[in-house]
C-alpha cells in the first residue's frame, strides 16, 4: 500500500540545503515526489511510498539539515499519484 502527504515547512529552511537534504533521505528511504522552495521563504514538499517510509521521513523533515530551523510543520494526506522519483523543483 502506498500513501502521499503533502508538507509545509516553514522557518530556516531556504539556503540551508535543506531541498537537497529531503531528495537525498527520500531517495534513500525508495519515496518518490518532488521538493520546492517557495516565493514566503518556506518549502513545500510531497512524498509518496510505503506508510512506515513515509513517517521516517516527517521524522527527518521535522528536523532538517544541519543549520535548518524548522518553525512550522503541517501535512495534509494527498492522492498517491507520482510515482516517478523524487525530484527538487523550481
Amino acid at each position: 500500500m502506498r500513501i502521499a502527504k503533502q508538507y509545509l515547512i516553514r522557518g530556516l529552511v531556504q539556503g540551508v540545503g535543506f531541498r537537497v537534504f529531503a531528495q537525498n533521505k527520500a531517495r534513500q528511504l525508495g519515496l518518490s515526489g518532488w521538493v520546492r522552495n517557495l516565493e514566503d521563504g518556506s518549502v513545500l514538499a510531497m512524498a509518496e511510498g510505503r506508510p512506515e517510509r513515509i513517517e521516517e521521513f516527517e521524522k527527518l523533515l521535522r528536523q532538517g539539515p544541519q543549520g535548518a530551523r524548522v518553525d512550522q510543520f503541517l501535512q495534509k494526506n494527498v492522492e498517491p499519484a507520482y510515482r516517478g522519483r523524487f525530484d527538487i523543483l523550481s
